[in-house]
């Protein structure tokens, strides 16, 4: 092994053998040679350690750590005590890279002297096979005009203007050591902690604008998709970090951008989670979240950016989930018809026109060019819009 490596490449497995070799096929084909692999098997029951070793005996720059399943993150953080990098990266077993990706992340935070470095990516639709485009994952519009920047730069947007993973990032070994940053022990949302800690400890924060990563979704079997038997855990995420924001001395600066994201970063988990789960968040959401983070205590004009979602909250907050789920479902069968008959409005006005449209086509006048003068001017407008369509 080289002793000079430039970047630890920490990738937890669990039961990955489906795309496992084309993921090791991707990091060991990077541009960037002076690497170093650390594959962390979470008590895997698949072929995944066999695929492993096999890529181990015939690369030696992979190491092959196994520990009993505790999850994703005790995994990052059992590799990440292990690495010699200069910079770590936290990939994903099922995603897929850019050759150049780590060369050009490397590149750039050794020049900026960044202590994090963040690139773009998109996802791929495993399952209509196709890319698909991720232009949240980096929000240009709430980049400051300073580039490398720092929290202060944008301390009400610093939670929103990145995700909080990790597979997007480059990050500065030693800044991460001294920071004391660590990956959470939960099934999902384990790098949320790290991530937007790591974002407001950091002095140097620069956006690479390449797009490098391909991040798979709809994988059979995934987390992300099975998230109602943790459903928890983006509210303990959440917590640590406001915890760890007040103990840092930050908290007052970011407030105003910290609330605004638990509140959107609520929502989102409770409208995109199924089945017995649902009642839970809402539970937790109108509960824990409101008392935690005192997300009812601003007025509504603090939460200028999430103001649909600070009204939901204020009418759930003294209802039920059935409550509030009958209410919201009236609601919504209201809108639906609403919509229906002014879309049966809207039919009925088009078919007029086209008739009326009709009748002066195959009038004589309008075949030789004299009609034109003559036609109403909503019917211009009409014709003009059947050319532009």
């Amino acid at each position: 092994m080289e002793e000079n490596i430039k970047v630890s490449v920490i990738l937890p497995v669990y039961n990955g053998e489906t795309y496992l070799p084309e993921c090791l096929d991707a990091i060991l084909g990077q541009t960037l040679k002076e690497i170093e692999v650390i594959c962390v098997n979470d008590g895997s029951t698949d072929r995944s350690p066999e695929i492993l070793r096999e890529y181990a005996a015939r690369d030696s720059r992979i190491r092959v750590i196994d520990q009993e399943n505790t999850g994703a993150g005790a995994a990052r953080n059992n590799g990440m005590a292990q690495a010699r990098g200069e910079y770590l990266s936290f990939l994903d077993a099922d995603d897929f890279f850019e050759p150049q990706m780590l060369e050009s992340a490397y590149e750039s935070a050794v020049k900026q002297s960044a202590d994090i470095t963040v690139f773009r990516g998109d996802r791929y639709d495993d399952t209509q096979e196709r890319y698909v485009q991720m232009d949240y994952s980096v929000k240009s519009r709430l980049l400051p005009a300073a580039n490398p920047f720092s929290y202060h730069d944008i301390p009400d947007a610093i939670f929103q203007v990145f995700v909080g993973w990790a597979w997007d990032k480059l990050y500065r070994r030693d800044f991460v050591t001294d920071s004391g940053l660590a990956f959470q022990n939960l099934r999902t949302s384990n790098d949320l902690f790290f991530v937007f800690a790591s974002l407001v400890k950091a002095r140097k924060i620069y956006v690479l604008q390449d797009l490098l990563v391909h991040h798979r979704i709809n994988v059979k079997g995934s987390l992300s998709v099975t998230r109602e038997r943790s459903w928890n855990c983006f509210f303990l995420a959440a917590k640590a970090l406001g915890e760890e924001l007040k103990k840092s001395g930050v908290y007052q600066e970011v407030e105003k951008g910290f609330l605004n994201w638990v509140l959107h970063f609520s929502f989102w988990n409770l409208d995109t989670i199924e089945g017995e789960g649902y009642q839970k968040v809402y539970d937790l959401v109108t509960g824990d979240c409101i008392r935690e983070f005192g997300l009812l205590d601003h007025e509504r004009d603090y939460y200028k950016g999430n103001l649909a979602e600070y009204d939901r909250l204020v009418i759930m907050k003294d209802r039920s989930c059935l409550e509030y789920l009958l209410t919201h479902t009236r609601d919504c069968d209201k809108e639906i018809q609403k919509l229906k008959s002014q879309k049966k409005h809207a039919e009925d006005g088009l078919k007029d026109a086209r008739r009326e449209l009709e009748e002066i086509r195959r009038s004589t006048t309008f075949r030789v060019g004299r009609a034109v003068v003559a036609v109403p001017r909503k019917l211009k407008m009409f014709i003009k819009g059947e050319k532009d369509d």
